[in-house]
């Protein structure tokens, strides 16, 4: 059965794809290595296992107890962020961490432990997690709770740790579903992280999309935007989106040209002067691509890489700007590129990718060679600023930049379930 991750790439084949549902929950004797599967936004090959079984979690999607007065939720884990939201906020209560779709089961959150906007406030989806169940091959169920070893293991742990059955999540207060946003024109680099500063104290919510084209002087323009939750705007559904994509865009779509044409559009968008103040739905402002149905056939049949990494802050600006340099200099446009700076929580997890420091989000249709070797110059510089790549985004890295990425990778491995495995794994860990 073949199967692609949300980048469209790699393309591989798994000996057998297991439904799993509550009525019936247990692992299946697989003769190949399992690997829990959600709803496979993962970018790159962690929620891909070649020749293995994947066990199909979105049937696992009961809510099995919601305290509303405390806003504790207990829910299996194939349940989807979308649903949960949907489910909760009329009660008065949000995620407290999401990531940039709402597309994602709670077992694929834990199993990658996203962040979000809020990331230095908040810190990631882990921290919020008060309990859950591991069920492993051996049929052992084990309720983790913070600080236990299974807990730091499969939080961040790709699914290699067992099956999350369901978990238990400490929800936020909402007023209502809008946002109050901020949109600012960011001049270069150094203006990024001047209004990052400013904003840290003032605003829950911080992002910046940056043009990656621009060059010299200009080296990090782009579109700074703010948000905190609205308090007086009411509730309101999230709408389903009206566009989609039908089909796969030819290769030269996304040129160099093209995405220079948007650059400039959008950027165009953000006031030369003050900012612009605009009330939003959540569903805009935290998850926009949602509204957009299979906006991943933009990058054409091949499919396209995404690069996410963390700088620590000593080293951020320089090797941001040096990757931002490389870019535009390989001439490799970057359709969506997003800049934000972590809070000074570390991750929950021993393979918790969120951490002190500042990220950068880069998207890239796959044209062969070229586009391989700007990405190996990318983790160069990221490997030498002491940061880290991002496993949910990673199609490609290897095995020495996953291991400088992630020093505490041998300690996890003690904990991978025998009887799983994923390509990802394979590949950085042999």
């Amino acid at each position: 059965m073949s199967v692609r991750s949300w980048g469209n790439y790699p393309k591989v084949e798994h000996a057998a794809i297991v439904p799993l549902y509550w009525r019936h929950l247990g692992l299946p004797a697989a003769p190949t290595p399992m690997l829990p599967a959600g709803l496979a936004r993962s970018y790159g090959d962690s929620c891909l296992n070649e020749d293995g079984t994947l066990l199909a979690t979105p049937g696992l999607d009961r809510v099995i107890e919601f305290d509303r007065a405390s806003g504790v939720i207990r829910c299996e884990a194939g349940m989807s962020l979308a649903a949960l939201v949907g489910l909760a906020l009329p009660a008065g209560w949000f995620l407290p961490v999401v990531p940039g779709t709402a597309h994602v089961t709670v077992g694929g959150a834990i199993a990658n432990d996203v962040h979000g906007k809020n990331h230095h406030v908040a810190g990631t989806f882990g921290h919020h997690v008060r309990r859950f169940e591991l069920l492993r091959s051996d049929g052992t169920r084990t309720e983790c709770v913070p600080g236990g070893e299974l807990f730091r293991a499969t939080v961040g742990g790709l699914g290699l740790t067992g099956l999350v059955t369901w978990a238990e999540i400490q929800l936020v207060r909402a007023a209502s579903s809008f946002f109050d946003v901020e949109t600012i024109r960011m001049r270069d680099l150094d203006h990024f992280f001047a209004l990052s500063e400013a904003s840290a104290a003032t605003h829950e919510y911080t992002v910046a999309w940056v043009d990656a084209l621009a060059r010299g002087a200009a080296t990090g323009r782009g579109t700074f935007m703010r948000a905190n939750p609205s308090r007086d705007a009411g509730y309101a559904p999230a709408r389903a989106g009206r566009l989609s994509i039908p089909f796969d865009f030819p290769s030269f779509a996304l040129n160099r040209p093209g995405i220079a044409l948007f650059n400039a559009l959008y950027r165009a968008r953000a006031p030369r002067l003050a900012p612009r103040a605009s009330r939003q739905h959540y569903s805009s402002y935290l998850f926009p691509l949602d509204g957009i149905a299979h906006w991943n056939r933009m990058y054409g049949a091949r499919g396209f890489f995404q690069h996410q990494s963390v700088v620590p802050r000593a080293a951020a600006r320089e090797g941001i700007a040096r990757m931002l340099e490389e870019i535009a200099e390989a001439g490799e446009a970057s359709f969506l590129s997003v800049l934000k700076v972590f809070g000074d929580r570390e991750g929950p997890g021993l393979l918790s990718f969120a951490r002190p420091g500042v990220t950068l989000a880069l998207d890239f249709p796959v044209r062969g060679a070229r586009t391989l070797e700007l990405l190996d110059r990318l983790d160069a510089i990221v490997r030498a600023a002491g940061g880290a790549i991002y496993p949910a985004k990673d199609a490609r890295m290897s095995a020495e930049t996953f291991r400088s990425s992630f020093p505490r990778w041998e300690e996890f491995r003690a904990f991978i379930d025998p009887a799983f495995s994923s390509s990802f794994w394979r590949r950085v860990a042999g």
